[in-house]
């Protein structure tokens, strides 16, 4: 029997909704990688050190971890199509704005508004892929494909950044989403329906910007005090500052109908353990692979062409293996899978922590793949350990706040790790000595979150019956039966 006209013309709505909200989400996952390959060619042309190189991924990254939340909120309250295309213009005209950019002050300002718009679009295009697949086995396809579509950003950005780097020089890598971003704004105008949540919580103003403003003072700390000093006057000030913003801001959750981050969840250990390891997940990987490009060039003296093509074993491996990852959590727990995962990649970044400047490339490929791996098999199945511990209602929440912790730590690593490595080299060590020594702390902290899981990550007893059955269906993404959400940015 044909299909009806009106059920061609869904399907083909659908479709068009389908790549609308893939190339959103590839965008921003592009943008994620594709910046780490061409850190030394901003160093050299920006005529900055390694304080500026971290602000340049941090601005961005710090952004996103504040607001990701809110995001999701403001879709639900004012609009999917109005906050995703929102975001794409906002994203886009900073993507512009950073190719601009005559100084390290513009380019961090652009980062800026970067993380503003991949906050708003990376929700609201998951969002609108969800309404439009009410049915439960559609919905887990489109997110599947959302997914697998989207992940391909992540392995192509060294790639692509390496490639435009070298023959362009750094602004081409931020140019490259404008036409991205043109198209989508047009084609979403004209074919994205709007659909809205009318009973969307309020937008929590306080917690947002007190969470922005502690977690800003802290990583400010942590970045400038290699260069100022860790007892001058300033930093000392941001840490202070920090703490006071900061308990400020679980001062007001905690008083809050409708919090952006209900306190109360963390009363479960599965949700606290499982977020707590999803900090340090991002804390590794984000603070070591943004050491990756660098030590390919500063101290193998790669091109910065061949180092992008060199960093390619982590992501590739991630894309490769996190579908897997939640079929065998489902298989065999998430404590098994989560503590080998991150046994895995705590020993690969050990091992990276060993190589030298005339170590072959033969005997380093594998360490990155190594550590991809292990940390694919973490993400989902912590993103779905963190929906278990809560009721369905409230599954979309906790893997929002499991994406947040994640990008989290993410601001911490670059911080930190950035902060060894700086001073190492005011003691007199050299660039390859500080590296060396990051890879090694961030695999320490990777080994022993590793037991950290294995002896507490457990199902949590007051949810286990009533806690709806989680899905793999992607990187980093888990479904519930009506929720869904990912680890998107």
């Amino acid at each position: 029997m044909a299909a009806s006209p009106a059920a061609v013309g869904s399907r083909s709505n659908r479709a068009v909704l389908l790549t609308v909200t893939c190339l959103g989400q590839f965008m921003v996952l592009l943008d994620n990688t594709i910046v780490g390959a061409a850190l030394p060619d901003m160093q050299h042309r920006l005529h900055t050190q390694l304080t500026g190189l971290q602000w340049i991924v941090d601005a961005y990254v710090l952004l996103v971890a504040m607001l990701l939340l809110s995001g999701g909120v403001f879709a639900d309250r004012f609009g999917r199509k109005r906050v995703y295309l929102t975001g794409v213009a906002v994203f886009t005209a900073a993507s512009v704005l950073c190719s601009l950019a005559p100084s390290l002050g513009w380019l961090v300002a652009g980062r800026v508004l970067q993380g503003i718009g991949a906050a708003a679009l990376s929700p609201a295009s998951l969002a609108l892929l969800v309404a439009a697949h009410p049915v439960p086995q559609e919905r887990i396809k489109a997110i599947g494909l959302w997914a697998g579509f989207s992940g391909i950003g992540l392995a192509a950005g060294p790639v692509a950044g390496g490639v435009l780097t070298d023959a362009f020089g750094w602004p081409a890598i931020f140019l490259v989403n404008l036409p991205i971003g043109v198209v989508l704004l047009l084609v979403g105008l004209r074919s994205l329906e709007e659909t809205r949540n009318p009973s969307a919580p309020a937008i929590d103003i306080p917690g947002t910007v007190l969470s922005v403003l502690g977690v800003g003072a802290l990583t400010y700390g942590l970045i400038e005090g290699g260069a100022r000093g860790w007892t001058s006057p300033v930093i000392l000030g941001s840490f202070t500052a920090a703490v006071i913003l900061l308990a400020a801001f679980v001062a007001v959750e905690a008083r809050r109908s409708a919090p952006m981050l209900p306190l109360r969840l963390f009363g479960q250990r599965l949700f606290t353990v499982s977020n707590t390891a999803m900090v340090v997940v991002g804390f590794a990987l984000m603070g070591s692979s943004f050491f990756f490009s660098q030590f390919f060039v500063y101290v193998q003296g790669s091109s910065i062409l061949r180092a992008g093509l060199q960093t390619l074993p982590v992501s590739l491996a991630m894309v490769i293996v996190s579908p897997y990852a939640g079929r065998l959590a489902a298989r065999y727990g998430f404590r098994i899978v989560v503590t080998s995962g991150l046994a895995l990649a705590g020993l690969g970044l050990l091992t990276l922590g060993m190589v030298h400047a005339d170590t072959g490339y033969g005997n380093v490929w594998w360490r990155l793949g190594v550590v991809g791996i292990g940390f694919a098999l973490t993400m989902s199945p912590l993103t779905g350990a963190a929906i278990q511990a809560v009721s369905p209602q409230e599954g979309g929440l906790a893997s929002g706040i499991s994406s947040t912790t994640r990008q989290i730590g993410a601001v911490l690593g670059v911080a930190v790790l950035g902060a060894i490595v700086r001073t190492r080299q005011s003691g007199g060590a050299s660039f390859e000595t500080g590296l060396n020594n990051t890879f090694l702390a961030a695999g320490a902290v990777t080994l022993a979150t590793a037991v950290f899981t294995g002896l507490w990550l457990a199902r949590s007893r007051t949810v286990e019956n009533s806690a709806a059955p989680q899905r793999s269906t992607g990187p980093g993404v888990v479904t519930t039966s009506n929720k869904a959400s990912a680890n998107s940015c």
